[in-house]
C-alpha cells in the first residue's frame, strides 16, 4: 500500500517538466506536495506510535525512498524527517519532542541538521563550532556546510563541540535553534542536481538551557545513527533512480532504430543492458540489507552494512546511470530528458555521507 500510494503519486504529481519547474522557484519544491505528504502519513512514517508517528520501520522508508528516487522528489524529506527530525526524535525530552515533532509531522514546520563543517570531509567529530556557557545559556560561534534544506528550514539541529579538543569524539553536544535568532545567517544556494542546500554562520548566538538536545557531550553516538538511518535512506533512493534509468533505456533501446532495426537487436548493447541490470540488483540486495540492520540495536553491525551497501551504490550507480547516459546518446545530457538529472543525482549521493573509498575503509576497520 504504501510503495503503491507512492508509485502513484510520482505517476499523477511529478512529471519531469513540473520537476524541472519546481527546482526553479523560489523554494525549490514544491508546499502543496509538501502537505500531501503529510495528509498521506509519509511525514509521520519514521516517528514512534508515542509521539504520534506512525512507528514504521526503516524498511518502510526504503520503500517510499526508492519511489522518490524513481521520481527525482525535491521535497526535503531526507532533510527533515529523516535527519532533523530523527535527531529530535532520538535525543530530544518529551517536552521537546512535544515542541517540536508535531508540527513537522503535520507539515507546518520544516527543519534541517547543520553537522557538516568545511574542514570536516566525512569525520562527524572534527567540529569547531562552539558553544560556550553564558550564564544559565550557552553562546553559539562557528559555521556549517552543506546544510541540507537548511534554506528553507525553520528549525536547525545544530551540533556543536562544548568540551574537549578537535577531532575528539567527546565533547559534543546538539542545539535546537530557529530560524531569525539574532547573530544566525543563512545563505541558500541550489545544487548540482536541483535540490537547495545552505551554509550557516553563527555570530554568538544566545541560546537558552532548554536548547540542549540530549546529552550534554555524548550527542555522538546519536548522530552516527542518525547518519546512518539516512545513508541507508539514499541508498534506497539510488536503487530506484538506478532503476528507472535501466527502464527508461530498456524502452530507449527497443524504440531507437538504426540500420532498420531496433538497437535492442544488436548484442553489443544486450550486453551492456544485462550488465546494467546485474549492477541494479546486486546495490538493490546490499540497500535492503543496510535497511533491515539500520534499525538494529548493534552499532557495528549497522554501520558495517550501510557501507557496504554505499560503497556498492557508488561502484554500480555510477556504471548504470553512465551508461543510460551513453546508450541514450547525446539526448541522455540534454536537459529534455531526466537521464541526465538522475545522473547528476547519483553523482550527489556518492558524496553525501562519505563517498566510496571512506566506506570502504570504514568497512575494512569493522570488519577487522
Amino acid at each position: 500500500m504504501l510503495k503503491s500510494g507512492a508509485e502513484r503519486f510520482i505517476r499523477e504529481s511529478y512529471a519531469f517538466e513540473k520537476r524541472r519547474e519546481l527546482a526553479a522557484s523560489d523554494d525549490g519544491f514544491s508546499r502543496d506536495h509538501w502537505r500531501s505528504f503529510a495528509e498521506l502519513g509519509w511525514l509521520a512514517l519514521p516517528f514512534k506510535e508515542e509521539d504520534d508517528g506512525l512507528g514504521g520501520s526503516a524498511v518502510d522508508v526504503m520503500l517510499l525512498m526508492e519511489q522518490f528516487g524513481r521520481g527525482l522528489v525535491l521535497e526535503p524529506y531526507l532533510s527533515t524527517i529523516l535527519m532533523a527530525g530523527g535527531a529530535i526524535s532520538s535525543m530530544g525530552s518529551q517536552s521537546q519532542r512535544k515542541r517540536y515533532l508535531p508540527a513537522i509531522m503535520e507539515g507546518k514546520s520544516l527543519a534541517a541538521l547543520a553537522y557538516v563543517e568545511p574542514q570536516g570531509r566525512y569525520d562527524l567529530a572534527d567540529i569547531n563550532t562552539k558553544a560556550e556557557i553564558d550564564g544559565k545559556g550557552w553562546r553559539l560561534s562557528g559555521e556549517k556546510s552543506v546544510v541540507l534544506g537548511g534554506g528553507s528550514a525553520d528549525v536547525f539541529v545544530v551540533l556543536a563541540r562544548t568540551s574537549g579538543a578537535l577531532r575528539d569524539e567527546r565533547g559534543l553536544s546538539c542545539f535546537v535553534l530557529e530560524r531569525g535568532m539574532d547573530g544566525l545567517t543563512v545563505r541558500d544556494y541550489r545544487t548540482t542536481d536541483g535540490n537547495r542546500a545552505a551554509e550557516l554562520t553563527f555570530d554568538a548566538v544566545a541560546l537558552e538551557p532548554e536548547a540542549l538536545l540530549g546529552p550534554e557531550d555524548g550527542a555522538l553516538p546519536f548522530i552516527n545513527a542518525v547518519i546512518d538511518r539516512a545513508t541507508a535512506a539514499v541508498c534506497a533512493e539510488a536503487v530506484g533512480i538506478m532503476d528507472a534509468a535501466v527502464e527508461k533505456t530498456r524502452a530507449y533501446l527497443l524504440q531507437r532504430k538504426q540500420f532498420g532495426q531496433p538497437l535492442a537487436a544488436f548484442q553489443s548493447l544486450q550486453h551492456r543492458l544485462a550488465d546494467m541490470v546485474i549492477g541494479l540488483e546486486q546495490t538493490r540486495s546490499l540497500a535492503y540489507v543496510a535497511n533491515i540492520r539500520a534499525d538494529g540495536d548493534d552499532p557495528v553491525e549497522r554501520a558495517r552494512a550501510v557501507s557496504a551497501a554505499k560503497a556498492e551504490v557508488a561502484r554500480n550507480g555510477t556504471f548504470v546511470v553512465a551508461n543510460a547516459v551513453q546508450l541514450h546518446g547525446g539526448m541522455g545530457v540534454s536537459e529534455e530528458l531526466d537521464i541526465g538529472t538522475f545522473f547528476k543525482r547519483l553523482h550527489m549521493i556518492n558524496a553525501l555521507f562519505g563517498d566510496r573509498i571512506f566506506h570502504i575503509r570504514r568497512h575494512e576497520d569493522l570488519v577487522a
